[in-house]
């Protein structure tokens, strides 16, 4: 099972893939990148439009296909990827630092570091929503791993144990992780 900042166990339950069908999924993955190490969450269905400035309007991209984002051996620490239905050109992105994400169901809309605008449209709008949040966390994090520096080992939201933050669980696997394989 994976787990995702709100810390509910799930088998990637957006697409109802479990088991083999997950590994087979997480293995197409690793064959584009092999530092992936594990799917996260899953949006079935979604579809890529970008913004163009000169027409100043929406334009569909032929990528549309099933959404993985996931943990990744090796910075940056999270993607995600869409394997597209249509070709064989997937859309994948690093979750840096630099994405800003704003959700207008049922589409995500996001900026990257190079300044291209891009809405992801979902089927499912309870996907769009979990997977808004979670893009949102993993950018908030990449935030604070970028503020006090990657090498002290220490959990930015362990700096004062005295607050009674919630938990990031997605980050506390990720620390518990790093101890594991130092």
């Amino acid at each position: 099972f994976f787990f995702n900042p709100g810390g509910r166990k799930m088998a990637a339950v957006g697409s109802g893939l479990t088991g083999k069908g997950l590994e087979i999924s997480l293995a197409a993955l690793q064959r584009h990148d092999p530092y992936i190490n594990s799917i996260v969450d899953v949006a079935s269905q979604v579809a890529l439009y970008t913004f163009s400035h000169k027409a100043s309007e929406w334009e569909k991209t032929d990528v549309e296909g099933t959404l993985f984002v996931y943990t990744r051996s090796a910075s940056p620490k999270h993607g995600f990827t869409i394997m597209n239905r249509l070709s064989m050109e997937n859309r994948t992105e690093p979750i840096t630092k630099d994405l800003d994400f704003q959700l207008q169901d049922p589409f995500l809309l996001y900026r990257n570091a190079r300044f291209s605008i891009y809405g992801i449209w979902f089927y499912d709008k309870e996907e769009c929503q979990r997977i808004a949040e979670l893009m949102k966390n993993l950018t908030h994090q990449e935030q604070l791993r970028a503020q006090h520096g990657t090498g002290t080992g220490a959990s930015p939201l362990n700096l004062n144990p005295g607050d009674s933050k919630e938990v990031d669980i997605l980050q506390m696997l990720t620390k518990a992780k790093d101890e594991y394989t130092k």
